[in-house]
């Protein structure tokens, strides 16, 4: 009985797809107020996931073909090495003509008596011959020793008395039916003529795995840019009525723990799989970052791409201990995401079932059941997060935000718009911690001798050519497009950082948390190791600006603790 009352398996992604998206809808869509700003997030949200389907399928048929490619090279050798092996083994030359000739007890007798039973596995053989049996073993020996004294083949000391029986009736078969035996012949041998082509036309209309990517990921950037959009605006849209989610916070409470649950269970029991394999590889950023293995949760198989995992048995004891480092860190980083979410709505804006629905509706996404074993997308998320949980704290949010950019480089791009907001009160602090946080990531660095440090510190901070060729970078930008056109796209990134600085002059935690989501959100674009698909960098933070209250009077000067400075302090009602 606990075979299927126990029993648990991970539904198929697109089933999912749809499950969170009516699920999305009934509990957070405002179905009063059809034509307001919530109900176009949710819209934007649940448009993310059919583009991550289309990649990923794309990764999954790439993936099932090379390997489908590999295995076949692997047949291929074996056969000729079968084929020299049996050749040299072999003390006679089997003529197929004389052999379609042959009775097939004949046949079978002669073809054991060179090549052995292990060679005619697939030759049925006739009643009365089994191998071993009396009959059997005479035939043979007589086979073996008349090939022995006249040097002659095998065939070719077969009683010609029943040879010849066999090819006149053959020739009376010719030349009562001869004429349509020929047109079929004619036929058989016009038919595959015709096919190739037929099949060459399929294959030219087939889209390729590389097609699917490219679509998926164009899909996901124009899905992007709403989002880069709908997040610059932010700022403007002052008036913030109270929109809390259609059921109650016990009840989306439960259903975030539940759920929480079984991510973190896909985790524990799934096999890890080393990042290369996965999907994209991780750009420029921390060395011990890369090392560490993606664990596989994508409920689309039990294997990402569709193809099977190595065993435990078959990894090495440093990969298996990688894979443990790598789901601890999964899981922990998913708890820090829920957990950051609900105190930042609590604190921050006075809002707990605000909190509580925001956490849920990350966890019912799509997007964070498919990668919720990477631990590339999930740490920096959690480390972004908790920045702004400890915003009033310039050194404690230093930190995190430190070790945000020396784990991924992308969040560097973050610190003009942070320095922006403590620039009237707590500046100081914030890159003081940032740049110990730097200093102590790159010291750890100089344990690691797989690249001299200078390599390390070029990959840390991104100090590379942008200019790359196609075949150097993961993702969109392999997939046909030059890279030269990644050169604007990072200009224009660029701009929008200064943009982000300088504007608005007199910033706050809103324009803190909408600018922050922006920047990442645009990292995407010229991200040349999978971006796009690092949905998580700015999600959270997304998720929280869709829920904000109005928080104009959240500024560094009000709120901001220097020194033990205990205004910042207070109760959180009188600020939130």
């Amino acid at each position: 009985m606990s075979d299927f009352l126990l029993y648990y398996s991970r539904p198929n992604p697109t089933t999912w797809v749809y499950m969170s998206s009516f699920l999305t809808i009934g509990l957070f869509f405002v179905f009063r107020r059809f034509w307001s700003i919530r109900n176009l997030d949710i819209f934007l949200l649940i448009l993310l996931a059919p583009g991550l389907l289309i990649v990923h399928e794309g990764y999954r048929q790439q993936l099932a073909q090379s390997e489908s490619l590999a295995a076949q090279q692997v047949e291929e050798a074996a056969a000729r090495e079968d084929d020299s092996q049996a050749s040299k083994n072999s003390s006679a030359v089997l003529s197929s003509d004389v052999l379609g000739a042959v009775p097939k007890q004949l046949q079978y007798l002669a073809i054991s008596a060179v090549a052995g039973p292990a060679r005619v596995q697939s030759f049925i053989a006739p009643d009365g011959l089994n191998p071993g049996g009396p009959s059997y073993g005479k035939s043979e020996k007589r086979f073996r020793e008349s090939s022995l004294t006249s040097g002659l083949p095998i065939l070719a000391l077969v009683d010609q008395t029943l040879v010849n029986e066999t090819l006149v009736n053959q020739t009376l078969v010719n030349e009562t039916g001869g004429n349509e035996d020929r047109n079929n012949d004619n036929l058989a041998v016009a038919d595959p003529a015709a096919e190739p082509s037929l099949e060459s036309e399929q294959e030219a209309k087939r889209i390729t795995p590389l097609e699917i990517q490219r679509v998926g990921f164009v899909y996901l950037f124009i899905v992007e840019a709403l989002i880069l959009l709908r997040l610059m605006l932010d700022p403007l849209m002052v008036r913030r009525p109270l929109l809390d989610p259609n059921l109650t916070s016990g009840g989306l409470t439960f259903i975030g723990i539940s759920m929480f649950i079984f991510m973190m269970a896909n985790v524990v029991n799934s096999d890890s799989r080393i990042q290369v394999t996965q999907g994209p590889a991780l750009g420029p950023g921390y060395a011990m970052m890369n090392m560490l293995p993606a664990i596989p949760t994508r409920p689309i198989s039990d294997a990402p791409g569709g193809v099977s995992p190595p065993m435990s048995s078959e990894l090495t004891p440093s990969q298996r201990n990688l894979a443990r480092i790598a789901k601890t860190l999964a899981i922990a980083a998913q708890l820090a995401i829920v957990i950051g979410i609900v105190l930042i709505a609590n604190r921050h804006f006075g809002n707990l079932q605000a909190g509580v629905g925001c956490a849920t509706l990350y966890l019912m996404l799509p997007y964070t059941a498919q990668m919720t074993g990477r631990v590339d997308h999930v740490v920096p998320a959690a480390l972004l997060l908790w920045a702004i949980l400890s915003y009033r704290r310039p050194m404690i949010a230093g930190v995190f935000m430190g070790l945000a950019c020396g784990l991924v480089y992308y969040p560097l791009f973050l610190l003009p718009l942070w320095f922006s907001f403590y620039w009237q009160r707590g500046a100081r602090g914030f890159l003081i911690s940032v740049t110990a946080m730097l200093a102590l990531l790159i010291v750890c660095l100089s344990f690691d001798d797989s690249l001299t440090i200078t390599e390390h510190l070029q990959r840390m901070f991104g100090v590379l050519n942008p200019n790359k060729d196609a075949s150097e970078l993961r993702g969109f930008w392999a997939l046909g497009l030059d890279p030269i056109w990644r050169l604007p796209v990072i200009v224009a990134f660029v701009i929008l950082c200064v943009f982000f600085a300088i504007w608005p002059a007199q910033k706050n935690l809103a324009t803190l948390l909408s600018g922050s989501a922006a920047v990442m959100v645009a990292a995407q674009f010229w991200h040349g190791y999978g971006g796009g698909l690092y949905i998580a960098w700015f999600l959270p933070l997304l998720l929280l600006t869709i829920f904000r209250p109005n928080l104009q009077d959240r500024v560094a000067t009000k709120v901001v603790s220097i020194r033990g400075d205990q205004r910042a302090g207070r109760s959180t009602v009188s600020l939130d």
